[in-house]
């Protein structure tokens, strides 16, 4: 299992946009994703469960892989978070 804190970085946070890249990213993975904001703990494959999740600007999120391929999958989701979605 490999974890990260990452910090919501873009002005708008996680809307649709970025769920689905996210969720894009995630799904070219074997790894199990997930994302973890404050108690809850949401499928990283899962658009409807990131847009639950009600990420603005400046939340704290856990991104947790676990699996074959864990540490790239990690790496790639924190590469999106730190481009702030290309936005």
């Amino acid at each position: 299992m490999t974890e990260r804190t990452i910090t919501v970085s873009n002005r708008a946070g996680v809307h649709a946009r970025p769920a689905a890249m996210i969720v894009e990213i995630a799904k070219d993975f074997k790894s199990k994703i997930y994302i973890e904001k404050d108690n809850d703990r949401i499928n990283g494959k899962s658009i409807m469960g990131i847009l639950t999740m009600g990420a603005g600007y400046g939340t704290e999120l856990n991104i947790v892989t676990e699996g074959p391929d864990e540490i790239e999958a990690l790496e790639a989701l924190v590469r999106l978070f730190e481009a702030k979605f290309e936005e």
